[in-house]
């Protein structure tokens, strides 16, 4: 398989994060696949402009388009994963395959309430302290080469509560029905909180099914990286043979 006839790849980080979060993902599988990572809106390299889902949709459009490869399989991690559902619903026709990671609880209902104070809390600490505290968690959880690219990117903090503000309340299983193209729900073991509703959401779909990551957590990229990559290969290569 060459480039040309492969599957192309488009990655959504999550919540602050940026394309850097998929940086090993991309370097391990640029030689078979044509990949790219975005930076959503207020992240990133896009940090100045404001965040909406709409936005966030037309950013990946793009991003497809611009592989010039035909419709792409998305890969969205957390928040980067609700906004790959409003992908799949605004933009079918782009979507040939649905990888959501870490993106299968709903946003709807009282347990989100935590993550409403959240969005209220980040904006009375200073930006440079919670910079600090990640810089630090990250070196402290993973090695270099998976997490440098994420803190040279810098924290969007400043979009988190525009951002879920959105999409709390937004999403639930039934999101799936408008998904046309296969799904792989693929999360880490131990990310509890966001696999409540991995039932329901692989319930919802007749092509979807789930894989987890073993004794990864909701950064299953970092803490797993190559069972990680080796999943969306594995996805990537079924799409392909399916067609």
């Amino acid at each position: 398989m060459t480039t040309a006839d492969a599957m192309p790849i488009v990655f959504v980080h999550g919540t602050r994060f940026s394309a850097g979060q998929w940086s090993t993902q991309v370097a391990a599988l640029h030689d078979e696949f044509p990949v790219t990572a975005v930076d959503l809106p207020g992240h990133g390299e896009r940090t100045a402009e404001p965040w909406s889902l709409s936005a966030a949709t037309e950013i990946i459009a793009s991003a497809v388009g611009a592989l010039d490869r035909g419709p792409a399989l998305v890969v969205g991690h957390s928040l980067g994963g609700y906004a790959s559902l409003e992908f799949a619903r605004q933009r079918p026709d782009r979507l040939r395959g649905l990888i959501l990671a870490g993106a299968s609880a709903s946003t709807r209902g009282p347990w989100t309430a935590p993550y409403r104070w959240v969005t209220r809390l980040v904006p009375r600490i200073p930006a440079d302290r919670l910079a600090r505290w990640n810089d630090q968690l990250l070196r402290r959880l993973y090695p270099p080469h998976v997490v440098e690219a994420t803190i040279r990117s810098g924290y969007a903090f400043h979009t988190l509560p525009a951002a879920w503000d959105e999409v709390l309340g937004r999403f639930d299983a039934g999101a799936m029905r408008h998904v046309k193209a296969p799904v792989l729900i693929l999360n880490g073991e131990k990310d509890s909180l966001f696999r409540a509703g991995e039932s329901d959401f692989a319930r919802a779909h007749p092509r979807a099914r789930v894989e987890l990551i073993p004794r990864a957590r909701h950064l299953a990229n970092f803490d797993a990286p190559d069972a990680f990559t080796d999943a969306v290969r594995r996805f990537a290569r079924q799409l392909l043979a399916d067609d």
